[in-house]
């Protein structure tokens, strides 16, 4: 799969979140945007899945949880356009009886959603007790993935669960914090510093990667292959993924009142001309 293709594939995915958030007037567009690089890497070039037979327990397939579950029209997107589900059926995102709720949910049965989440901070823990069940299963070259904001670093639970892994060795697991400075109050260093991210993750026992162009896609694919190169090796690894909310439209770009804002007819018109379709097509509405 070339890296054109990828990188019309990471248009796409943003054309199709700026849709589905407008056309349901809600959502989270800002963070959805900075991590498409993320989401692309990891189902076309990293992740082992099928996703033709989607499975609760995924034995013997690679496992990603969404932590910060607020960015789900990118995560919905990936997936549809991975092959879990219709393409068609992003246009029922936030709508009654959908399976593509604002935060995923396991009781639809929406292909490729293994835990609810939006309950920042649980993500994790969930993670983590997935290693440990691929461990006890046999199943050592399985790999466990998590996705965090940065702001939901400000979580308790994220600190007790991080210190579990770097004790218990749970080598198996990479988590990836996406860093883009900003949060639903402010930046990061308005509501709570971070400090120094990297020295804290290994003064756990982690091995910390770090790329500071989260919205370059051959630097993210190299990134998770590094990741991936580091398991087995006795320590948890985390990858801090620089990003820019926003990523892709000039109006939105680093500015956190897109956290959780939903673009409006004009705003999205703007928006998509940044974005030209590309051959892969909109999901009709």
């Amino acid at each position: 799969m070339n890296v054109r293709y990828l990188k019309d594939l990471c248009i796409q995915v943003r054309r199709d979140v700026l849709r589905m958030v407008n056309d349901a007037k809600s959502g989270h567009p800002g963070g959805s945007l900075g991590c498409t690089e993320y989401f692309v890497s990891l189902y076309q070039k990293i992740m082992h899945y099928n996703s033709n037979k989607f499975s609760i327990d995924g034995k013997g397939e690679d496992l990603f949880f969404l932590s910060n579950g607020h960015i789900s029209p990118v995560y919905y997107s990936i997936l549809a356009r991975s092959g879990f589900f219709s393409i068609k059926e992003l246009s029922t995102f936030r709508k009654l009886n959908s399976r593509l709720q604002g935060h995923p949910s396991v009781h639809v049965g929406l292909p490729g959603i293994r835990i609810s989440s939006g309950s920042l901070g649980q993500g994790m823990s969930i993670s983590i007790g997935a290693a440990l069940s691929k461990k006890l299963n046999k199943e050592l070259s399985s790999i466990i993935y998590s996705l965090h904001g940065d702001g939901e670093l400000n979580e308790g639970q994220i600190w007790e669960a991080v210190l579990y892994a770097g004790s218990r060795k749970i080598d198996n697991y990479i988590a990836t914090v996406d860093y883009n400075g900003q949060q639903i109050d402010g930046t990061t260093d308005e509501v709570l510093p971070l400090g120094d991210l990297k020295k804290k993750f290994e003064s756990f026992d982690w091995k910390v990667l770090e790329e500071l162009e989260g919205n370059n896609i051959e630097k993210v694919i190299n990134i998770l292959k590094k990741g991936k190169n580091e398991t087995g090796r006795g320590k948890p690894i985390l990858i801090i993924l620089y990003t820019q909310m926003g990523y892709g439209v000039d109006f939105m770009v680093g500015d956190n009142a897109w956290h959780g804002k939903a673009p409006n007819k004009e705003e999205l018109r703007k928006a998509l001309y940044q974005l030209p379709e590309t051959s892969l097509g909109d999901y009709p509405l």
